[in-house]
């Protein structure tokens, strides 16, 4: 991995090398990089995976495999800005599958507790909008899913 002066640190109990084989299997230019075993001196079983370091459409990311210790919970997303409906979906999909849940106003967690804000990038131009941020606002407030179309429209 190329230095990244800030890299987001994640801690799993057991799960940081899936997690990072699900990610990478949905953003584009994204690939899983080194992952760092356990050895007899532990704290985990030698041979399983201490850390792996992945990148997101360019961001750098490192999973630690660290116990059950710590969970994550909805103080830390990643918001993701999307061009269109079909990308909103496209994650939305992906990141609810197998296990996580759709929460409200765009946000999601997925299969491994992380929290995700699945965001049209049109969005920040129509609640800057003087005129039209409580009428987006209010219907942003009543989707779960969030859909681009309704958002335009409540601004208008």
């Amino acid at each position: 991995m190329a230095l990244q002066k800030i890299t987001p640190f994640l801690w799993f109990d057991t799960q940081a090398e899936a997690a990072a084989d699900f990610y990478v299997s949905m953003f584009p230019n994204s690939n899983v990089g080194k992952v760092a075993r356990y050895t007899d001196a532990g704290p985990g079983p030698a041979g399983s995976t201490m850390t792996v370091e992945f990148t997101l459409d360019g961001l750098q990311f490192i999973g630690l495999n660290g116990g059950p210790h710590f969970k994550f919970t909805e103080a830390v997303s990643f918001s993701v800005s999307c061009e269109t409906q079909q990308e909103i979906d496209h994650y939305w999909e992906k990141l609810t599958a197998d296990g996580g849940a759709a929460v409200q106003c765009g946000w999601l967690k997925d299969k491994f507790g992380l929290s995700w804000q699945i965001v049209p990038a049109v969005l920040s131009e129509l609640v800057s909008d003087p005129k039209k941020p409580q009428r987006v606002m209010a219907a942003m407030m009543k989707m779960v899913k969030l859909d681009i179309a309704g958002l335009k429209q409540a601004g208008e």
